[in-house]
């Protein structure tokens, strides 16, 4: 067992493209926006003798995000490493020096300093690997050589999860701390996964794989009322990886592709909690889910009558059946009368759900595995007060991810969180979460609750897969996230 990777070094020689004009390439920005947040330490290296533009250049780069930048040179590596000695101290661990073939004997020295040379060359892998040398064909896969080191210092406690999702999600988890390359507290590892390399190849790398699949959905095909699920078609690249996914000796998936297909079908959600009746008890809050109604047709001559039929009243929300993964997903409407329902363009077939008036209140709630968070934000206001909004004329047409309906001051809506924050019951809700969980057998989801004025039910609106719970503190859900992970793991590795 070696040293932990503490240090990332990468010269020039790897980042800057002289046939496009000093530019970087694609996979060098995909690269140094992952380490940004890996929490390991990070530099850029130039020869002095580069022009003052380039090294300008690197600079600008380096300060975008937020790395050192040293000068180093081949023949005389002193003042570069008391640069570099000066910036990061007594760091206690190995750093990695990324170079060219081209480079690479010009630093044999470092080796004297425990320094690693990770030397990128499509043809050097051929010439072996040794202690203090490494090579790598592409610059993609610095990031498994510095996993494969991590998981060589740790031993057979590291685990490490491989994670995809579209760029600005990952992002939005990294840039949090989520997805350190380095261990975290309970012995997780995070590896970006690629469709630009083989998948099989890091696969080999990766304990788990973390994904949010609905990311890579192309087209939903619902299934019938005979039928278990729908019928989802992903890119290519996640087909490959969905192929690996089915045979558990490839790798272990949170969570299994069919265990969130109900996730993405908003009537199969509304059917199954109807389910939460078994846990409503006598001298309780009441938690439900909203009344609804699948429609095929807004035209079909007999709705008035299919609409009382499922206890539902107008005002009501309409929503596209399928839930998330294609566009038009979040495409909806309020509908006032039933003829707001002619011409109405959201999606079909669509889901005509119960309109609650909740206070403009609405409870995220969050689970992570056997922890459940909860935050409360600002929703769409009460019916009476969407009746006089001036802008009103037939039915109300928003995309729920851009903007919801708002009413205006001083127009008779209730205070923010009053009174229905009051009777918020975290017991009630913490009850339903768990039941959730084993219904979805699902690790990590979120739902949505709010509270109908007057009767104090509490009604989940939405259920989601993999969610940001970027309302609660980092410090609070980060770990639990983790934690999460890690106890679904030792639970597979148990059986």
């Amino acid at each position: 067992m070696g040293a932990l990777v503490a240090g990332v070094i990468i010269d020039e020689s790897v980042l800057i493209d002289n046939s496009a004009g000093f530019s970087l390439p694609p996979a060098a920005l995909s690269l140094l926006r992952r380490l940004r947040h890996s929490k390991l330490h990070f530099g850029l290296s130039y020869s002095p003798a580069l022009t003052d533009d380039t090294v300008s250049l690197l600079e600008k780069i380096a300060m975008q995000y937020s790395f050192d930048c040293f000068a180093l040179d081949a023949t005389s590596t002193d003042g570069g490493l008391k640069d570099i000695t000066l910036a990061w101290g007594g760091i206690g661990g190995t750093i990695l020096y990324v170079a060219s073939n081209s480079k690479k004997d010009g630093f044999n020295q470092l080796s004297n300093l425990g320094w690693i040379t990770v030397v990128i060359d499509a043809e050097g892998a051929a010439a072996g690997n040794n202690s203090t040398v490494l090579y790598i064909n592409k610059l993609e896969e610095l990031l498994f050589t510095i996993c494969h080191l991590n998981r060589k210092a740790i031993g057979s406690d590291a685990v490490t999860v491989g994670y995809i999702m579209k760029p600005s999600r990952e992002e939005d988890f990294a840039k949090r701390g989520a997805f350190p390359i380095s261990p975290t507290s309970n012995g997780l590892m995070f590896l970006p996964l690629t469709f630009e390399l083989p998948l099989l190849f890091q696969l080999q790398h990766v304990d788990i794989v973390l994904h949010k699949a609905t990311d890579e959905i192309i087209s939903v095909e619902l299934g019938s009322s005979t039928e278990s699920s729908s019928r989802i078609t992903y890119t290519t690249g996640m087909q490959e990886l969905q192929g690996y996914m089915e045979d558990p000796s490839n790798c272990f998936v949170i969570d299994p592709l069919d265990k969130i297909y109900p996730v993405v079908d908003r009537l199969k959600i509304q059917q199954i909690l109807l389910g939460l009746e078994d846990i409503n008890t006598e001298g309780r809050n009441t938690i439900r889910g909203p009344h609804f109604l699948k429609v095929n047709d807004f035209n079909e001559p007999n709705l008035v009558q299919r609409l009382l039929e499922a206890k539902l009243t107008l005002p009501s929300i309409v929503k596209p059946q399928v839930a998330c993964g294609i566009a038009d997903a979040h495409s909806m409407a309020i509908v006032f009368g039933v003829e707001d329902f002619k011409g109405l363009s959201v999606p079909l077939p669509a889901v005509v759900q119960e309109y609650v008036d909740h206070s403009s209140t609405l409870f995220k709630i969050y689970v992570l595995g056997e922890k459940v968070f909860y935050a409360i934000k600002k929703s769409m206001p009460n019916v009476d007060v969407l009746m006089k909004l001036p802008e009103r004329n037939g039915p109300l047409i928003f995309d729920s991810l851009k903007s919801l309906p708002t009413g205006t001051e001083g127009s008779g809506s209730k205070d923010f969180f009053t009174p229905n924050s009051h009777y918020f019951d975290v017991g009630l809700v913490t009850d339903a979460a768990n039941w959730l969980a084993r219904k979805l057998d699902l690790t990590i989801f979120g739902f949505d609750v709010v509270i109908q004025e007057g009767t104090n039910d509490h009604v989940i609106v939405d259920v989601n897969y993999l969610p940001s719970f970027k309302e609660v503190p980092n410090d609070v859900c980060i770990p639990a996230f983790w934690d999460a992970i890690k106890m679904k793991f030792e639970s597979r590795r148990m059986k």
